[in-house]
């Protein structure tokens, strides 16, 4: 059934003589069909490539129709219009469907791919960043008074509570809060952290 596209277009006389040809088509007339074929397939390759706009698509979307015209031969009604409006309507609507099938495609290509794309985790970049913020908050406990230092280092490096850090450094609990406190905004400010 696979023919090369004809380059001329059916004059006025085969176009009047095309539903005579349609009903030997439908009675399996493969001679008939040619005919046809010769006639209308200029006609479907350019409706169907002003719709798709690919010479090979299009090529194939009509190769679609023209098989459909022989399947459906036995479905043409001249009294609901010519052979010719018939096979237009046909290609464009294949032609759409073509159009809306490969976006489609498309569009499913790339859900598919947002979905599977993912930041990769970047240890190196993770490790320098961690070093970078450890290194920062050692340079802003150096700049709290050894007191200072001493409370927190003792509540936020080793877990001790308030009550355990007194008890430790051997001073009244409500001067460790004070200490911590003071010791704490220093190095709020030293870090740049907003409250």
């Amino acid at each position: 059934m696979t023919r090369p596209l004809p380059s001329g277009t059916p004059d006025a006389d085969a176009r009047g003589d095309l539903a005579d040809v349609m009903r030997e088509v439908s009675r399996g007339d493969k001679q008939a069909f040619s005919t046809l074929y010769d006639a209308l397939a200029p006609l479907v390759f350019g409706v169907v490539l002003r719709v798709v706009r690919d010479r090979s698509q299009s090529e194939e979307v009509t190769q679609e129709v023209m098989i459909e015209l022989w399947r459906q031969a036995a479905r043409y009604e001249p009294t609901a219009g010519s052979v010719t409006t018939w096979a237009a309507t046909i290609a464009h609507r294949r032609a759409v469907d073509r159009v809306r099938s490969a976006q489609a495609a498309s569009d499913r290509e790339h859900a598919q791919a947002a979905r599977e794309h993912t930041t990769p985790f970047d240890e190196v970049a993770e490790q320098v960043e961690t070093r970078l913020e450890s290194e920062r908050v050692r340079r802003c406990l150096r700049g709290l008074t050894e007191i200072q230092r001493e409370a927190v280092t003792l509540a936020y490096y080793q877990g001790l509570t308030y009550r355990e850090v007194a008890q430790s450094l051997q001073t009244p609990l409500p001067t460790i809060k004070t200490r911590m406190r003071d010791g704490l905004i220093r190095l709020r400010d030293c870090m740049g952290v907003t409250s």
